[in-house]
């Protein structure tokens, strides 16, 4: 079949286009940077898109054209900078569910999730139940799949967070620890997309892909702890509902500065209703089970990387806010005692205060621009140009500065390495 897959290169739809291509079928995959996508899955046609910006039917028309089947993947977790929850789970599904109606495309398989509902805590659950109502009531050939929390070969969302709590060293922070989590491995619901494409599963299935038992977060945690081969945590830190509200919140802020951050409310909020669905239609329906977590985590043994990737997202959100505040602080000092500063550079050149304003404003403005996402990357290899044409116009200079006590010179090396380093994990997957 020719299909049209949203959410190419996210974390369930690289990993069903992969599965569907294996088995045969023709996979245009829609993305908002189709160079990341040629990347990640060459094998597949890639047409750029917005989804967020594909409002009404004729927008969705031209991609339509040749196709046999659609693939949703696509999803936001809540919305930020680069994601508006409503157009991309509500409106822009309506919009496409209309247009495969009218250009007479049948088939149309939805990833939603468990739990949604019109009333729901979260415009997450909320918009879901929007875009799953709309394609219920349409004539199309529909499936709608509901997967819990997805595990596999990458991480994001859910599993990122898990993996980056296992990383702690020496204790274990954990909140919410008794809430019940029902997993699923990524190799299933692969499974079941490419089943519902190749009408393995009835038109009208809506159906939850769970395991058969919850698990709490805290087994899910500990689970994926000695699955990474961390040494067990000395003791557990329960931390408080009012502590964890206020990293949600600060996730939300981080999300309008473009982060796409784990743990935000959305997240909070989930946990605290549960991760549940009703395992019994699967079975019936397919005559086993999903794999258990234990299961999926033997599937996969673990390699550096999964170790490596655990550590650094733990460490990213603190290199991030070290390196912005260094810079920052570093550009206050220097308007702040730009007296003292220009006095080092008095009868070298003419007008030394207004380098040394000149230095801290371009400080400040690169430790601000550090944290908007959009130019994170590109603000990490500006530190490291900076550093650079200080060292070289210090050592013109003054270069005496080299043998400083304090280490002037010196210390400023660690600190491009730093954001070199940076700049490598912001890298977008």
């Amino acid at each position: 079949m020719r299909l049209l897959l949203l959410g190419g290169y996210g974390f369930i739809g690289l990993e069903a286009a992969r599965a569907l291509i294996a088995r045969g079928h023709a996979v245009t995959a829609v993305g908002r940077d189709i160079a990341h996508g040629r990347r990640v899955l060459p094998n597949a046609q890639w047409l750029a898109a917005d989804i967020a910006q594909r409002a009404t039917p004729e927008s969705w028309t031209p991609l339509l054209d040749g196709i046999d089947g659609v693939v949703n993947a696509s999803g936001a977790l809540q919305d930020g900078l680069r994601d508006n929850v409503t157009a991309v789970q509500d409106t822009a599904i309506r919009a496409l569910v209309a247009a495969c109606e009218t250009a007479g495309v049948k088939r149309f398989v939805q990833v939603s999730a468990p739990g949604v509902s019109a009333d729901a805590t979260t415009g997450f659950l909320r918009s879901k139940a929007a875009g799953d109502a709309a394609l219920a009531a349409s004539t199309l050939d529909w499936v709608i799949l509901r997967p819990g929390l997805v595990w596999g070969r990458t991480a994001t969302g859910g599993t990122a967070l898990v993996r980056m709590l296992a990383a702690f060293p020496v204790f274990q922070p954990l909140m919410l620890a008794d809430a019940r989590v029902q997993t699923v491995d990524i190799d299933d619901v692969c499974a079941a997309i490419v089943a519902a494409v190749e009408g393995k599963l009835p038109g009208g299935t809506d159906i939850d892909l769970v395991e058969a038992a919850p698990l709490t977060l805290g087994d899910i945690v500990a689970q994926v702890r000695a699955w990474h081969g961390f040494p067990p945590p000395r003791t557990t830190l329960h931390a408080p509902r009012v502590l964890g509200a206020l990293a949600a919140r600060l996730g939300d802020a981080a999300g309008w500065l473009g982060w796409r951050t784990p743990l935000r409310t959305t997240s909070l909020r989930a946990l605290e209703r549960g991760v549940i669905g009703d395992p019994a239609p699967w079975r019936l329906l397919n005559g086993a089970h999903v794999a258990r977590f234990a299961e999926a985590l033997a599937r996969r043994p673990v390699t550096k990387q999964d170790r490596l990737f655990a550590r650094l997202q733990l460490l990213l959100p603190l290199m991030i806010i070290t390196l912005s505040g260094f810079w920052i602080a570093s550009g206050l000092i220097g308007i702040a005692q730009r007296d003292a500063a220009a006095a080092v550079l008095s009868g070298r050149l003419d007008n030394p205060v207004a380098f040394v304003i000149a230095g801290s404003l371009a400080d400040i403005a690169i430790g601000l621009a550090l944290l908007w996402r959009p130019w994170a990357r590109l603000a990490c290899f500006g530190m490291i140009a900076l550093t650079a044409i200080y060292l070289i116009a210090g050592t013109l200079i003054t270069p005496a500065l080299w043998l400083d006590p304090l280490g002037a010179f010196v210390k400023t090396l660690p600190a491009a390495l730093l954001a070199l380093a940076c700049a490598a994990m912001l890298e977008e997957r």
